[in-house]
């Protein structure tokens, strides 16, 4: 976030580098830096404390310690291992003491080398590292050490008490090599141009951006930490936000053709047919809808509700408001089960208002057509014929809706549903082929905590739909400890077998499909070292099912259902389970969303552990849709203690997704919130923590909103339009210009 050209200067040059080539190309190459500006805005992840000094005679157990020492002796020992098995092994230990105690350091393998040339009987040095016990002795394993040379008390103060930047690093480039770097182009901070008007910074007593560069790289006290964190937060999410701001500002300045509904038109005949009341939820953010589509610029708008709180029923309601106003509708959809889904409940939904150009069709009526990759050909000729010629008011479609092929008559809306499904070049394609910008309307069923919204979604209008409907169920969610209690899973059982008795339907989740290309040794795929900690392969559909079948659910009718199925065969499973043919479904998370089977009452997750929280929230949403209650048993081989444990326990708490979403987004890295999960780019933040920071982002929000109402070009502002640039690479230049 800089103008000045030291600052631009490139790491690695052809004839003089900043750094040596070979670092340069390390930094290029594994961690994005180029300039010197990059490099001064690769923040320290952490800092250690090298310790207080600390006498020999009175050394804690597993602490970080560092004490001043004289070496008593050294000698090095040879030793058999696996890794050196004909006695090549070596193992230098060092002997020290300060007058109070003695000491025993370890180093070993090629480890040895250094300390073995260095550390002579005699010699003076610091010694910082953790203390641990080996054969009833105290001992430092590789501690870190430097040498005193001279009586230098002032050394041994200055190095105690320094905190250590630890830095984001690599296998290639370790931190203290980044520590190095850094302290070569520090210098050069006193150069940086802020992208704070001063006004904002002296108003929020701010340190200047050169300060705040040198105290978090070079801290004196945790003070200059928290000076310098205020202010890089303050300048990564003002500088967010106003990128956010012009966006919003640079749609407000788009045509957009307004669409009202007719008062005696399609939306009125639905509304008429309903066989029950809308909520008072729905009723408001319908209004908010249909306010944004009388308006000559493109909404956007976000609708974010519970699992189950008829998100469809309003972006239903509003695609007929746009077929009322001469335009077509567009919906689309994550997966093909899921479009399918959608289309057949929303034509049972309308009934005959889907019948438009059939006899037995209403008045006001239009078609409601799917399109999907796997339809046959005629099918999919005239599904384009109806909406190229305005036939079809409503689509209902998969990504094969972005096809160049597919043409619109009047493509008035767009509304896309699981927004984090979808790329957003699939949805800047589908608005593409309007002849006028079309309204969008995104739906998303994880909800969003209100700062997450404000800093991936700012260009987008939220409504929130928290109300469930009248008739929908409690779930009681619960912990199977497969592992600590395993009489809890076999209860598991019994309780599927109570509720298939009792005329229900259960699904039976896994992570993983358990064919040949899933099976990591055979594909040749390495393992994480999740799985390799937890000594076995995720449980999978296909022998999961198996082992039910001839086990504890012997005489059920038991189907798998998942991605690698082919779309006709998921469709048949899929509508045998509906009609109750089916008693219990084993299936990965195809799943997830928008899976509609009021009859299943109850789900059995197994590896719950492994999936993320908000997945399980979303999974948990298919049972309970009926009238009976829902039941979601979350099986885990995970101890008690665990972090993963206390996640399934948070799920099993609450059935509030905003506070589940919070918990999920604390336990994530905030990059996968902004970066690869939203823009496929990297994150853009460094210091800046969604969650903790939430005051932060909302009045950076307030005051980047007012400074482009006021200059939307930033004319007076050189270092924000810098600092702009730089966050607002081409990648994510196009990420916010496709919203």
């Amino acid at each position: 976030m800089d103008l000045v050209p030291a600052l631009r200067e490139p790491l690695k040059q052809p004839l003089k580098s900043v750094l040596g080539p070979a670092t340069a190309k390390v930094m290029a190459e594994h961690l994005g830096l180029h300039t010197v500006g990059d490099l001064l805005h690769h923040y320290p992840r952490r800092y250690e404390e090298r310790g207080q000094l600390t006498r020999l005679a009175e050394l804690p157990m597993d602490e970080h310690v560092t004490v001043v020492a004289q070496v008593a002796d050294a000698r090095l020992h040879s030793f058999a291992s696996a890794k050196a098995p004909r006695g090549k092994g070596q193992r230098l230990e060092v002997t020290i003491t300060d007058g109070s105690g003695r000491l025993q350091l370890v180093f070993f393998g090629n480890g040895v080398h250094k300390p073995h040339k260095e550390l002579l009987p005699g010699t003076r040095a610091l010694f910082a590292g953790k203390v641990s016990v080996f054969n009833r002795r105290l001992q430092l394993a590789h501690p870190a050490y430097e040498l005193l040379r001279g009586d230098g008390e002032e050394t041994v103060e200055a190095w105690a008490g320094a905190l250590i930047p630890i830095y984001p690093a690599t296998a290639k480039l370790e931190s203290w090599k980044i520590a190095k770097a850094v302290q070569t182009v520090l210098p050069t901070a006193q150069e940086a141009l802020g992208p704070l008007p001063a006004a904002l910074r002296e108003g929020r007593g701010l340190v200047p951006l050169p300060e705040a560069l040198l105290k978090i790289h070079r801290p004196h006290t945790k003070a200059d930490i928290a000076d310098a964190r205020a202010r890089l937060k303050w300048d990564e999410a003002f500088v967010l936000q106003v990128a956010l701001a012009r966006r919003r500002h640079a749609d407000t300045q788009l045509p957009a053709v307004p669409r009202r509904p007719r008062p005696d038109g399609l939306l009125a005949a639905f509304d008429d047919r309903l066989p029950f009341t809308l909520t008072e939820g729905q009723r408001k953010v319908s209004e908010e809808i249909f306010g944004d589509l009388a308006t000559e610029h493109p909404m956007h708008r976000l609708l974010q509700g519970e699992v189950g709180s008829g998100k469809t029923m309003v972006a239903l309601r509003a695609m007929l408001a746009v077929v009322d106003a001469g335009g077509q509708a567009a919906m689309l959809a994550p997966t093909e089960v899921l479009a399918q889904q959608h289309h057949r409940s929303i034509t049972e939904m309308m009934g005959e208002l889907a019948e438009g150009g059939m006899l037995g069709g209403a008045e006001h009526a239009t078609k409601v057509v799917l399109l999907t990759g796997s339809m046959g050909a005629a099918a999919r000729r005239q599904a384009l014929l109806d909406l190229v010629t305005g036939e079809a008011g409503i689509v209902i479609g998969t990504h094969a809706l972005i096809e160049d092929k597919v043409q619109f008559h009047d493509l008035g809306l767009v509304v896309v549903d699981e927004q984090h499904r979808f790329g957003v070049e699939q949805r800047d394609a589908l608005r593409g082929k309007g002849k006028q910008p079309p309204h969008l309307l995104v739906m998303t069923a994880t909800p969003i905590p209100r700062t997450v919204a404000m800093t991936v979604f700012g260009d987008l209008e939220t409504s929130v739909l928290d109300q469930l409907p009248a008739g929908r169920s409690p779930i009681a969610s619960h912990v199977v400890p497969a592992a600590d209690k395993p009489h809890f899973l076999a209860r598991a059982w019994e309780r599927v077998r109570e509720e298939v008795a009792g005329g229900h339907q259960a699904y039976v989740v896994c992570p993983r499909i358990g064919d040949e290309e899933d099976d990591p040794k055979k594909s040749g795929r390495k393992k994480s070292p999740e799985d390799d900690a937890e000594k076995r392969p995720p449980l999978a559909v296909l022998e999961v099912a198996e082992q039910l079948g001839r086990g504890p659910l012997q005489g059920l009718r038991v189907e798998v259902l998942h991605g690698r199925m082919h779309p006709d065969d998921k469709d048949a499973v899929m509508r045998r389970f509906a009609a109750g043919e089916t008693d219990v479904l084993v299936a990965t998370t195809v799943i997830e969303v928008g899976v509609n089977v009021p009859n299943a009452t109850v789900m059995v997750v197994m590896d719950a552990d492994r999936f993320g929280v908000s997945q399980l929230h979303q999974l948990r949403g298919r049972v309970g849709r009926g009238s009976a209650p829902g039941l979601c048993l979350l099986v885990t081989e995970m101890p008690e203690a665990s972090d993963a444990r206390q996640r399934l326990n948070a799920v099993a708490a609450t059935l509030d997704g905003f506070e589940l979403s919070r918990i999920d987004l604390e336990q994530r890295r905030e990059g996968d919130v902004l970066g690869q999960a939203q823009s496929g780019a990297r994150s853009s933040l460094r210091v800046l923590a969604v969650i903790e920071d939430e005051e932060v982002i909302a009045e950076a929000r307030a005051e980047a909103t007012a400074l482009v109402a006021a200059d939307p070009e930033l004319e007076g502002l050189p270092g924000l339009r810098t600092a702009l640039d730089a966050l607002l690479d081409e990648e994510r230049e196009q990420y916010l210009e496709k919203g």
